[in-house]
């Protein structure tokens, strides 16, 4: 008998290593982001201030999901920080294809209770924060025509939900910037979402020290049901992802009801509820 002839095997290429980096990435909707995206495969970057609970965090990730993660323990209100992660996102040779801007800070008092550390704090974070990384992530993924970015807001920025308290106008900031640089990114094929919850299940109000015992049960989301709305709203080319019925009508009320009555509902709702929705 002659010799077998050989069969070529075409041998598919491996999908592409898709790599997401997360703020805020140990507790909350981070780490509820870091958790769906290694579940589909994605390599993460995560970022946080506990560098402890950070390691611990990637650990568990790369274990039950088989991905590569990497650590920046960074303090994004500082500009050692903010500077840390910047400079990884602009690294050319590991791109960066989504961006979760997701840390961000409350305060348990009015403004005239504060001080300015807090308050210069919260817009660092809640503000400079997400306008520098989304800035330093954008030129590569314009360039490459694709890449996504979810900047974590509130359903309380659309209205003054919280009197006195400066929260809500960070997060306003927070929608705004969004839509307009989603707007006009998306010719180049980038996406930016505006994710606005209400009351998460979170660590969110315990760390700002904001009461919730007295809150109904009916107001809190989930944070996994969340996120899964979040990146389901991203990739239908939304600009804004406001979860459940009950706070897409909270939405729309903030933005089109008389601001007169606006104001007597908030007032009345702090003091059932407490300061400040996430």
């Amino acid at each position: 008998m002659g010799a077998a002839t050989p069969v070529e095997v075409t041998v598919p290429d491996q999908a592409p290593r898709r790599t997401a980096l997360i703020t805020g990435a140990t507790a909350g909707l981070g780490a509820a982001f870091a958790r769906r995206l290694a579940a589909e495969g994605w390599d993460l970057v995560v970022v946080a201030r506990d560098a402890e609970r950070l390691a611990t965090s990637a650990e568990e990730l790369r274990a039950r999901h088989g991905v590569a993660v990497s650590v920046i323990p960074a303090d994004l209100a500082t500009e050692s920080g903010v500077g840390t992660v910047e400079e990884r996102l602009r690294n050319a040779s590991a791109p960066v294809e989504l961006l979760v801007n997701n840390a961000g800070i409350g305060l348990n008092k009015g403004f005239l209770r504060s001080t300015l550390d807090d308050e210069l704090r919260i817009l660092r974070l809640n503000v400079e924060a997400v306008m520098r990384l989304t800035f330093a992530v954008l030129p590569q993924m314009t360039e490459r025509r694709s890449g996504d970015v979810i900047n974590v807001s509130s359903v309380s920025g659309y209205g003054v939900t919280a009197p006195g308290s400066t929260y809500t106008a960070t997060k306003a900031y927070v929608i705004n910037f969004s839509e307009s640089v989603g707007q006009s990114v998306r010719r180049h094929g980038v996406r930016v979402l505006a994710l606005c919850p209400g009351f998460v299940r979170t660590e969110f109000h315990q760390r700002a020290g904001i009461p919730t015992a007295g809150s109904p049960g009916w107001i809190w989301l989930d944070a996994d049901s969340v996120v899964d709305g979040a990146l389901s709203d991203l990739r239908k080319g939304r600009y804004v992802s406001v979860p459940s019925m009950r706070y897409k009508i909270a939405a729309t009320a903030l933005r089109h009801a008389p601001h007169a009555l606006v104001r007597r509902f908030s007032e009345a709702g702090n003091r059932a509820v407490g300061r400040g929705a996430r």
